[in-house]
């Protein structure tokens, strides 16, 4: 029986964001302001009931400031009594008159504080929520929050169990579309529920001694084509997400993309063994009785409304169960095992393309497949180094919490380049009399199946036209459960000659990296292996190529995020070979060659292992 998950979370911010400069009309900054938290607290009421009025629970996750209001603490407590609503705690919402004289800082997201800072807050907070309501509570949140600080959270409070742990894309995307000025960079971590290893919060614990203790879900849902191409704040299942993004009728007040976005989480469901969620997680700060996004407070209002009836109307049909946080994380633990894939077959549903990904999540990678460059691999994170990654002040990364990435098309280049260098990318490229084709210029579509351990993609064949040739060509992809390698076979099913021969050229562009900025190469070394002897090469941008004959396996090592990236072959007069970039194009590549006729399958495995 498929089971479609729903979390909704409100907070009581008596501060939101944004809130007090919208609010203000010009006055200078009273974060006391009575008429701020009286209005905050209305729209936080608003909110509750337009849930309960569809018959759904909600988890309330108190902020800092809504502990020294006495209604806030009453409000959540009459809740829980009356409709099973769980009171949690959010580390969101810090900013009040209190934080601001008790810590003399504006800071607000707790991952980006000192270790010290991240303790005496916690435990601040954490006490004054045992002062109101009497327990501790069970489940936390914030937009991000670093292994660190998860693990100090669980070893002092070990009853939470869940927690709001990242934003998924919210990087360099996000950043540049809010003028350059939202300094919360955390890509490349899950889009759905997982548990989160102890060594960094991103990737996924592939055993009990990995694991942190908590159950993590994301902060929103986000549209996996949509955000990934744009900023996600604009292409979420929070209603006001799809208002920010401008999608929806302006004169109608209609939203048919937020109810497709819904039902396409729940559409997941079919490649994750019956399972399939969705989370809001909500404010105050956006229901603003001025008006938000260019909509006014009568739309922003509807909005939510209409998206609380329509996750009303499918649990009155029987499709939807509404769970608490805690409850929730329960439930994962029960249905979920460490190694366990999340999967996503995500298509277009907003600007009318055929566009079509693939999205691939377990304890030792993130990988996305796009069927618009013929199975081409466009983001892969190597989680099976589980690195370390501290955040905040007093760290190496004060404000940039990502997992690092070995592909990422959209912050280095991907196939579609400048008149020079590389980008990217994991394709390949067939060649025939002089004459080549990447098949990131054959797009395709995918079909998911499951058989054992194994997730298979079997892309619809493309045909590709040389002058005197014509190759009817089919990738299949394997991703093996418990296992980091991803597996591609190129099966030649036809050929206008059937006594013709391509060359077959699988390759992998890859660097590593956060952001759009190339990062030092020269602690990176290139191997090609065969048998007992080796040629290696210490990376120094000197653009050499290095061929082997029949190679056991190519691959490169990069200290900086202790991961090891191979590739390794099984195929006709296969050669493997690496390349080592330069200055222009700082990338490395890994490749092999080899020679294909009709009826005959390449294959080849990317392979993923710790470096230490």
């Amino acid at each position: 029986m498929s089971q479609f998950v729903v979390n909704i979370i409100h907070r009581p911010e008596m501060v939101p964001e944004y809130a007090e400069k919208v609010t203000g009309h010009g006055k200078a900054e009273d974060l006391g302001r009575k008429a701020l938290l009286t209005e905050s607290l209305d729209i936080f009421k608003t909110q509750q009931a337009l849930a309960h009025q569809n018959g759904l629970k909600t988890t309330i996750q108190m902020t800092y400031a809504s502990l020294f209001n006495d209604e806030a603490v009453a409000l959540a407590k009459a809740d829980h009594e009356q409709y099973g609503d769980e009171i949690a705690l959010s580390l969101l919402g810090l900013p009040c008159k209190e934080f601001r004289e008790k810590y003399r800082t504006k800071d607000f997201c707790i991952w980006m504080f000192s270790m010290e800072d991240k303790k005496a807050i916690v435990t601040d907070v954490f006490e004054k929520f045992y002062e109101r309501f009497g327990f501790y509570p069970e489940s936390t949140g914030s937009y991000y929050m670093d292994a660190d600080l998860t693990n100090f959270i669980k070893e002092k409070y070990p009853m939470v169990k869940c927690a709001v742990a990242t934003c998924w894309e919210e990087g360099p995307k996000a950043y540049h579309t809010c003028n350059n000025s939202w300094y919360t960079f955390m890509d490349g971590g899950p889009w759905a529920p997982w548990i989160p290893s102890k060594a960094n919060t991103h990737a996924p614990a592939a055993n009990e001694a990995e694991d942190s203790g908590i159950v993590a879900i994301p902060h929103l849902s986000r549209d996996l084509i949509a955000c990934y191409d744009g900023n996600g704040s604009n292409f979420g299942t929070h209603p006001q997400n799809v208002l920010r993004g401008m999608i929806y009728d302006t004169e109608t007040w209609e939203y048919p993309y937020l109810y497709n976005l819904i039902d396409q989480f729940r559409y997941q469901e079919k490649f994750n063994n019956g399972y399939a969620y969705n989370m809001m997680f909500v404010g105050p700060g956006w229901m603003n009785k001025m008006g938000r996004w260019e909509s006014p407070y009568e739309l922003l209002k509807k909005s939510y409304a209409d998206g609380c009836a329509y996750y009303g109307k499918l649990k009155k049909e029987g499709k939807l169960i509404d769970m608490t946080m805690s409850e929730f994380a329960d439930y994962y633990r029960a249905k979920k095992g460490y190694t366990e894939p999340e999967c996503a077959l995500w298509r277009d549903i907003l600007y009318g393309s055929d566009k079509q990904l693939f999205w691939y999540c377990d304890p030792y990678m993130r990988a996305c497949v796009n069927m618009d460059q013929g199975g081409a691999i466009v983001d892969l994170r190597p989680y099976v180094a589980k690195l370390n990654w501290p955040v905040g002040i007093g760290t190496p990364h004060v404000t940039d919490a990502s997992y690092p990435f070995l592909v990422q098309e959209k912050y280095r280049a991907g196939y579609f380049t400048h008149y020079a260098g590389e980008g990217t990318v994991r394709s390949a490229k067939i060649c025939h009399n002089g004459e080549e084709v990447d098949l990131c210029l054959c797009r395709t579509k995918a079909h998911f199946s499951q058989k054992g351990k194994d997730r298979i993609l079997t892309l619809d064949p493309v045909e590709i036209e040389f002058s005197d040739l014509t190759v009817k060509l089919q990738t299949v992809i394997t991703f093996t459960e418990g296992d980091s390698t991803i597996k591609m076979d190129r099966h030649i099913l036809e050929m206008s000659d059937p006594n013709a021969d391509v060359t077959i050229n699988e390759y992998i562009v890859a660097c590593y990296g956060t952001t759009e900025y190339s990062e030092d190469m020269t602690s990176l070394t290139l191997e090609a292996v065969k048998g007992d002897g080796s040629v290696t090469l210490p990376y120094e941008y000197k653009c050499r190529e290095v061929e082997i004959a029949d190679a056991d396996r190519v691959s490169c090592t990069l200290p900086p995020i202790e991961t090891k990236v191979s590739l390794l072959c099984e195929g006709k007069e296969k050669q493997g070979y690496f390349k080592e970039g330069y200055a222009f194009s700082p990338m490395f590549t890994l490749g092999y060659t080899g020679k294909l006729q009709e009826k005959e399958v390449f294959t080849t495995w990317l392979k993923l292992e710790k470096a230490n």
